[in-house]
């Protein structure tokens, strides 16, 4: 049995302003979840700034005295390692992937008995911080440059034959001039030929994730992006996350926004959002070009 946890270290989870790591020094943590925490830090040699995100899943391990992140037990080891496999896997696919509403990985390493992934440095404001902030801005137009957007980095993973699976207003950063930039890839999947029955593992986000992600006979594809896309869109117009995906499929009380906004926002956007957020994966939008059609014309 691996020792207890040291009592001090359960409150030490951040790696201290000014550790040198690779060619980085850390200068604060940015934010952090479940599994991973991230950082902003500097390159050595110009001083670039960069994030740094580093694969520290609290429930299943803890940093030591010495720095290094060790499993909390023997029990918890084996998913800790699949976990960062999982990691490495992620960095080393949005790694080969160069769009600009996609965060860019230019590096990844290993240290400290975990992983790290090295992204590029951009500011904003995630879209969940305007859903609290700045509820007034999320008019029309600011809602078509982010889907568009996100439209466009979805289509450039769908034809890798990959699935986000985690489309949420936290995992949207808005920069500059309502850019939008796609953020963590941790729950992406492979779909399609020899990877359909690949499925997704417990990243679930109640009110995004559509159907398929909590029943697995139904299909996972691009609609499946959609969903959470539409999803998002709608938390826009409601200032809340719709009803979770288990909840509609045993009483579907959500009204569509056609209705609901028809004089506040363009036709064509409302009737996007209800159709992707269609519980039947059948009847949604089947492809990024299916959902711009829906979005630019309003045509069924």
């Amino acid at each position: 049995m691996k020792p207890p946890v040291p009592p001090a270290a359960e409150n030490w989870v951040y790696l201290p302003s000014g550790t040198v790591i690779d060619r980085y020094v850390i200068e604060r943590p940015l934010a952090d979840g479940g599994f991973s925490v991230v950082y902003l830090a500097r390159e050595l040699k110009d001083q670039t700034q960069v994030a740094i995100k580093e694969y520290l899943p609290l429930r299943l391990a803890y940093r030591d005295q010495e720095g290094q992140v060790a499993p909390r037990s023997e029990k918890a080891e084996p998913l800790f390692l699949r976990g960062r496999r999982l990691f490495v896997e992620e960095a080393r696919t949005l790694a080969e992937i160069k769009h600009p509403n996609i965060v860019e990985v230019i590096n990844f390493f290993h240290a400290n008995a975990t992983v790290y992934m090295v992204m590029t440095y951009d500011y904003g404001k995630d879209l969940g911080w305007y859903l609290k902030h700045h509820p007034k801005r999320l008019d029309a137009p600011f809602l078509h440059k982010v889907a568009m957007g996100l439209l466009q980095g979805l289509q450039a993973i769908h034809r890798r034959s990959l699935l986000h699976l985690d489309l949420k207003p936290e995992n949207v950063l808005i920069r500059p001039d309502v850019d939008p930039l796609l953020l963590d890839f941790g729950a992406a999947q492979r779909y399609g030929g020899a990877f359909a029955s690949n499925r997704p593992g417990q990243v679930r986000t109640p009110g995004f994730s559509p159907p398929e992600q909590y029943r697995r006979h139904l299909p996972l594809g691009p609609w499946s992006d959609l969903y959470s896309l539409a999803a998002t869109l709608r938390a826009c117009l409601d200032l809340k996350p719709p009803p979770p995906a288990p909840d509609r499929l045993r009483r579907d009380l959500l009204k569509p926004a056609a209705h609901q906004y028809r004089d506040r926002y363009p036709f064509g956007l409302l009737k996007a959002i209800d159709q992707a957020l269609q519980l039947d994966p059948a009847l949604r939008p089947q492809s990024v070009a299916e959902f711009q059609a829906l979005l630019t014309d309003g045509v069924t």
